[in-house]
């Protein structure tokens, strides 16, 4: 049932609301380098910006290009990057800037201490960097920067440049320690000078079999729970990069009415692990649910019927371990618009660390989707005595305003927004 008033009230001063973060007035991160030539002393945020200037062409999301076009005078237009207390904008020109901005979000690199022990790097197929999200999931924990044959794609050469990956040592049975690598190379793609382990030049269900192989490899064993997306459709496959960053589930494709060989070979490797199938049964059919029922022991579907309805079938989705069960205040979000499915990969490190949460859509630039708007208002927080001891919503808007306008943030901002509950004391 959606509550058409804010949830929450205040918490005390201890546990259990001592270890929910608090939030604080955050601003969106610029692109331009000139925008914050006097500011770098600020901080990360300003850091990040510094590489974004000189990015190149956009890459290709797997969706029609978002329209820049904006009428005179609009108020998007006369206040972008405009800062909101509940919101931080993480945009660039293209989806190698989100990922260099991602990284150094999650990962600031100002002392060895806030270094991640590994990248990985992959190519531009969505298909393939939604599945690598799941190398996000501790122990591994590495950050995602697009990468071809020559190498990261500026400016994540450059954020490369300034993680310096430490390389990770993994426990083995006994107390025996193994190499873990600086880099993990996702398909045809380069790891200038790094300790690297690689996937096979595969893409779309194959490389997401050979990615779900290095996971177990990496993780040194089964997964609790698989998740199988739509290879075909990228809207509906786009949360399933959060949930796997959160968790180290792995993402296996099918496609609307086909189960692919090599996700059916993955499957039968991991007979007792349930699977959770994401996406109406126009996504995948229900044809396709019996096939990978007849492999393994225990498949459910989660899904809506629109793009924002499904990631917050997800986002509220709870099945014992398995799910955000995000149904209350006190959460971190993301938000990517519905033709990005790299954004929403790229921006998967964001739902592992930080203010842990998952991602929801948006559909066009100028208007909030009603399923969206209604979750947000589901879980507003709310207090009744004392503001300071209460829960807090924070989100992360991912991409510029020709994809998630200034007037699209600020409804945002305010769903976010810490509300009093009932009357004056």
């Amino acid at each position: 049932m959606t509550h058409k008033r804010p949830i929450n009230a205040d918490s005390p001063a201890t546990a259990p609301g001592a270890e929910k973060e608090e939030a604080r007035p955050r601003t969106p991160i610029p692109v331009a380098l000139k925008a914050i030539a006097g500011l770098a002393v600020l901080g990360v945020a300003f850091l990040l910006a510094a590489i974004l200037g000189g990015s190149g062409q956009g890459s290709s999301q797997g969706g029609s290009p978002p329209s820049n076009d904006r009428e005179a005078g609009s108020s998007a237009e006369s206040t972008p990057g405009a800062p909101s207390n509940n919101t931080t904008r993480i945009e660039g020109e293209d989806a190698a800037s989100i990922g260099a901005s991602v990284a150094l979000a999650v990962y600031p690199s100002r002392t060895p201490a806030q270094r991640p022990g590994a990248v990985t790097l992959v190519g531009e197929t969505w298909q393939d960097a939604v599945a690598s999200a799941v190398l996000m999931a501790a122990p591994i924990r590495a950050p995602l920067l697009l990468a071809d044959a020559g190498g990261p794609l500026p400016p994540g050469d450059q954020a490369l440049a300034m993680l310096q990956p430490k390389g990770i040592t993994l426990e083995k049975a006994g107390n025996r320690s193994r190499d873990g690598g600086q880099a993990y190379a996702i398909g045809p793609v380069a790891t200038p000078a790094l300790d690297s382990k690689r996937t096979g030049d595969t893409v779309g269900a194959a490389q997401a079999a050979e990615i779900e192989a290095l996971r177990d490899s990496l993780f040194r064993g089964a997964p609790r729970h698989v998740v199988v997306a739509p290879e075909d459709n990228a809207a509906f496959a786009m949360p399933a990069a959060a949930w796997a960053a959160r968790s180290g589930d792995p993402v296996l494709y099918a496609r609307a009415d086909k189960l692919p060989a090599p996700t059916a070979a993955a499957l039968r490797a991991h007979p007792k692990v349930p699977v959770y199938v994401l996406g109406p049964t126009s996504a995948i059919s229900p044809a396709v649910m019996r096939e990978i029922a007849g492999i393994v022991k225990r498949v459910k579907r989660v899904s809506g019927k629109t793009p924002a309805e499904n990631a917050v079938a997800l986002a509220r989705y709870a099945d014992g371990s398995f799910g955000w069960n995000v149904n209350d205040p006190g959460h971190g979000f993301v938000i990517v618009r519905a033709g990005a499915p790299l954004n929403a990969a790229l921006a998967a490190p964001l739902s592992a660390s930080g203010t842990w949460g998952p991602l929801l859509l948006t559909e066009n630039a100028e208007k909030l989707p009603k399923a969206t708007r209604e979750y947000l208002l589901d879980v507003k927080p709310g207090y009744t005595t004392d503001p300071t001891r209460a829960f807090y919503n924070h989100v992360w808007i991912i991409g510029g305003e020709d994809e998630i306008d200034a007037n699209q943030q600020a409804e945002i901002n305010q769903l976010a927004e810490l509300t009093k509950v009932g009357g004056q004391r």
